[in-house]
């Protein structure tokens, strides 16, 4: 019961050690948990931003409400979704899938036009909201293996995506910004670590029907 342990062990970081950096094994390992998040027909119609640079960090602070972590933490990610589900999207995924699993690609072909009609019945800002939906999974997947491997985290939805965007160019390559997500480690003066998790009952939160 690792798993449950390590939960609990979690919570949103409000203030990071700058002086402590995630290693590269580990990197590698949030990395490959964020690879294997359940996607709609498996198109990971997104994509994570690792932002190394100070400048841009400090610039992206001042559109994230001023919050500390975007500096402090080891790492900054942001997640990002495609703004549109284009058949190259689709196609790219079957030509992979043909490749891993040794199939003749035309006979997906069938499964390729199905979802690239159910998607075009989508409206644009339904298409932005379904592909947003995806990078909160893949999210939720790197906070779990953070909390497996003693990494904390804080995820920030306080910022201005259109700042973002616009900072980070994302328009240009088909993205915008969806959620972001600080890691590494906590200071010893983050006095929230020692908060009582509340969380409602099991028996508050259920309802068998």
């Amino acid at each position: 019961m690792d798993f449950i342990e390590n939960q609990k062990w979690r919570y949103a970081t409000k203030k990071f050690d700058a002086s402590k950096k995630i290693n590269g094994e580990d990197l590698e390992k949030i990395k490959e948990s964020i690879n294997l998040a359940a996607t709609s027909y498996g198109l990971q119609l997104f994509k994570v931003l690792i932002i190394e640079n100070s400048e841009t960090r400090e610039t992206l602070k001042k559109h994230s409400w001023g919050q500390s972590q975007v500096t402090e933490a080891s790492h900054l990610m942001v997640f990002c979704n495609f703004t549109s589900v284009k058949d190259e999207h689709i196609d790219s995924h079957l030509q992979l899938k043909s490749k891993l699993m040794g199939i003749e690609e035309s006979t997906l072909k069938g499964y390729g036009d199905f979802m690239k009609s159910k998607t075009a019945e989508m409206t644009p800002e339904q298409t932005s909201v379904w592909n947003a939906k995806q990078t909160y999974i893949a999210l939720s997947n790197a906070m779990a293996m953070c909390a497996e491997l003693r990494i904390d985290t804080c995820p920030l939805e306080g910022f201005s995506p259109e700042e973002y965007n616009s900072v980070l160019n994302l328009h240009k390559k088909g993205l915008e910004a969806t959620v972001v997500l600080t890691l590494g480690y906590r200071s010893a003066e983050d006095k929230t670590q020692h908060t009582p998790k509340v969380r409602k009952t099991l028996e508050d939160l259920f309802e068998v029907l």
